[in-house]
């Protein structure tokens, strides 16, 4: 069990880190980013192109700066035109950069899957329980909590996550008291990309890269920010947590029923409470 319970840290550590950048475009630009699965794959993809040259820990770097600045990109040509718009409009933009970001990458890597190899020095496994668990999920998770917590001090200790916090709660005043809102969103916007690409270069050792596996991780991943709460950091924080044991846990003990377990606690949450674990009324 306790193994069990270890893997499902694991998934949902994958989760935080795509759900995050969902949270954080959407609390500065409003805007739900249906591309963002799109984003964990391109990173996967960056990772696995600057792996085979530099290594494992180069692929890692080159992925997250390349998402990084992707997001600026993205932030300037997409997400600020559109975060006025009508929903819907956002909802095609949105959905249509998925597309051509997935043609884009079957283009030059082609449909096949690949792998992205293991670093040696995280291939071997540790005795946990009188059971061998593989040293890279435990890497997995400590760099879900490493990053959840030095997120939960940026935005509390420094000046810029306290502008942040602010315009996330009321833009139009943040503004008039001389906040660059517009810089400050489009950091944000190319930290939650960063994000995606993390993810999408860790998560590269234990999933097989395809064009469309950020599909699936992107439904999961807006069933933890509807879970959370959106707009909240700590709530997609819990709420990755739970989403990731009970499917891990589905999957062990009612293999056949696991991939609805996520859509039926969403379904509670949003009976229960409408606005999310931690979401509070405007």
């Amino acid at each position: 069990m306790i193994i069990h319970i270890l893997n499902g840290f694991v998934y949902g550590g994958l989760l935080y880190l795509v759900a995050i950048g969902l949270v954080l475009i959407f609390g500065l630009r409003q805007v739900v980013n249906f591309a963002h699965g799109s984003l964990f794959m391109l990173g996967a993809y960056v990772g696995y192109a600057a792996t085979a040259i530099a290594g494992f820990w180069a692929g890692v770097v080159v992925a997250t700066l390349v998402l990084a600045i992707l997001g600026l990109l993205l932030d300037r040509a997409v997400f600020r035109p559109l975060q006025d718009q009508d929903p819907i409009v956002t909802l095609l933009v949105t959905f249509g950069l998925l597309l051509v970001i997935e043609d884009l990458v079957r283009t030059v890597w082609g449909k096949d899957t690949l792998t992205i190899a293991m670093p040696d020095l995280l291939s071997g496994t540790m005795r946990i329980a009188g059971e061998d668990f593989p040293v890279y999920r435990l890497f997995v998770i400590l760099v879900a909590a490493g990053m959840g917590a030095g997120l939960t001090l940026w935005l509390k200790r420094s000046r810029i996550g306290l502008y942040v916090r602010a315009f996330a709660s009321d833009p139009l005043t943040t503004g008039t008291q001389g906040v660059d809102t517009e810089r400050v969103s489009a950091a944000v916007v190319a930290l939650g990309a960063g994000f995606a690409g993390l993810a999408g270069i860790i998560a590269g050792p234990l999933l097989a890269l395809s064009p469309a596996m950020g599909g699936s991780i992107l439904i999961e991943s807006f069933i933890v920010v509807v879970v959370g709460g959106f707009g909240s950091f700590s709530g997609a924080f819990v709420a990755a947590l739970v989403i990731g044991q009970l499917q891990n846990l589905g999957i062990v003990f009612i293999p056949s029923f696991s991939t609805m377990i996520p859509f039926l606690l969403m379904m509670l949450i949003l009976l229960w409470r409408p606005l999310g674990l931690t979401g509070r009324a405007a």
